[in-house]
């Protein structure tokens, strides 16, 4: 039976044959790229990511460099080989280029980024780092985050340097910092989320050393702005496993400080056990939604599974029977979930699809008898809109009971509310309901110009029209006509 370190052994190798082949592949425009700088008195090196990712077998065409040579040397040499070159990450020492070339018998589309050596710090009140150019490579991989990410290949030479031992830790699957992680979180308070990340993302451990830094040093995370913390959530979430990522941002305690509705879904359990663990219910409802994605990652779904129940701590209530109350608590969640978001900088058209979804939430569970009328279903298609098929997603993901024949009950429930959705659909287009007279029809029947009474027939017709479904043209003005009587 083989030992632990033939165990390891075994792994490196199967991880050194993997980024063989991933460098065959990129070598082309690797290798050319290299030459240039090469031909100009510089150093050029794969370096971070893309080395460790090209370790795991998955390199793909966004590729990380790293060179002796300054911005304005970078730009010169680029300039005339890539076929786009944009300058919005020079202030932080990176030039982006986008490269097409010959890979097998075919053409590839590469996006470059070839960052100058550094050294960054950030002062303790500040919320952007100090960048600081560095002379050697050696420099440049002990400031990055993590072992793993501080490994790099000399090109054209292939030569593999890796300083602090990133190969042994990626055949260990553990994420350690290059020096002490209270260095490395001193210098960008944000690696500490970036560990969360790259758990997640890569379903690794977490050193016990770097997580005891990342709760003693959690406050640090409040001088990092906003968008930086938000992009690295952003990650997290949409990772292939963000409960492991989420689980040691709360633990920690810096979930606390970027996203507290989370950890404050850990409620204290009343003593007869009559609600449910609702921040594991959580992680749950964000695995289910997972496991309904079609076409890859939903950012909008996954917020709104993680955030759907934020409002239940604030309206928690206990009642006389011993039962556990949370009434209109996706009325105050929306609220709250359009205040976190907006403090986090994300775009207004996200904030408001998750807090809708927020809201719409328990909507289906007026539905639980089956008894809803087609101007109830109406009203659910129009309330949802464009966010219709997230929300079947999301309150499917939302029933997490242990009780199967409660499960299947559910589930034959909204199987029915969807059919009837197609049906009406089908019949009335649903997804564009609209009154059966436009706003000039309305002006005509009533004669009237532009005025605040034309809002007013409208929304009585879209009220109509979803109570009693399509019209007739001639009903339609009869009723106006009717409205319009009663209005004195």
């Amino acid at each position: 039976m083989p030992n632990a370190n033939e165990d390891n052994s075994s792994a490196l190798s199967q991880v050194q044959r993997r980024a063989v082949s991933e460098l065959l592949r990129v070598s082309p425009v690797a290798d050319d790229l290299a030459r240039r700088f090469q031909e100009a008195g510089f150093s050029l090196a794969l370096v971070g990511g893309s080395v460790r990712d090209a370790l795991l077998g998955r390199l793909g065409n966004d590729l990380d460099f790293t060179t002796d040579a300054r911005p304005e040397d970078v730009l010169k040499i680029v300039r005339p080989w890539a076929d786009a070159v944009w300058e919005v990450g020079i202030a932080f020492g990176t030039v982006g280029v986008q490269k097409d070339a010959r890979v097998g018998d075919g053409r590839q589309s590469f996006q470059i980024e070839i960052t100058t050596y550094r050294s960054e710090a950030y002062d303790r009140t500040s919320r952007k780092p100090e960048v600081a150019y560095g002379d050697s490579i050696e420099e440049d991989l002990v400031r990055r985050d993590f072992t793993v990410n501080a490994m790099a290949v000399a090109l054209p030479e292939k030569e593999f340097i890796d300083p602090h031992g990133g190969l042994d830790d990626l055949a260990a699957q553990v994420l350690r910092t290059p020096g002490t992680p209270e260095e490395s979180f001193s210098d960008d308070p944000l690696r500490m989320m970036r560990a969360a990340r790259f758990a997640a993302q890569l379903d690794f451990q977490v050193a016990p050393d770097v997580v005891t830094a990342m709760t003693d040093m959690a406050e640090r995370i409040e001088i990092v702005s906003a968008e930086r913390v938000r992009d690295e959530l952003n990650k997290l979430i949409l990772s292939a496993h963000p409960r492991q990522g989420l689980t040691l941002l709360v633990d920690t305690g810096l979930a606390g400080r970027v996203l507290p509705e989370l950890p404050a879904l850990r409620l204290e359990r009343d003593e007869h056990h009559r609600h449910k663990d609702v921040y594991e219910h959580t992680l749950i409802v964000l695995e289910q939604a997972m496991a309904l994605e079609e076409e890859g990652p939903d950012l909008t779904l996954r917020i709104a599974a993680l955030l759907h129940d934020i409002g239940k701590p604030r309206t928690r209530r206990f009642e006389g029977d011993g039962r556990v109350s949370f009434h209109h608590h996706e009325v105050v969640g929306a609220k709250m979930t359009k205040k976190r978001m907006t403090a986090l900088k994300y775009s207004n058209e996200l904030v408001r699809d998750v807090s809708r979804l927020v809201e719409l939430h328990l909507r289906f569970h007026g539905y639980g008898t089956g008894e809803w009328t087609d101007s109830a279903v109406r009203r659910y298609v129009r309330d949802a809109g464009p966010l219709l098929d997230r929300l079947h997603k999301l309150t499917r993901s939302d029933c997490t009971t242990r009780n199967k024949r409660k499960a299947a009950t559910l589930s034959r429930a909204y199987d029915g509310l969807e059919a009837r959705i197609a049906q009406l659909q089908q019949q009335e287009e649903l997804d564009s309901i609209r009154p059966d007279l436009d706003g000039n029809e309305i002006m005509k029947v009533l004669g009237v110009g532009p005025g605040p009474v034309i809002g007013q027939a409208y929304k009585f017709l879209l009220e109509l029209r979803l109570e009693e479904g399509p019209m007739e043209h001639d009903a339609a003005v009869s009723a106006l006509k009717e409205w319009w009587a009663g209005q004195g």
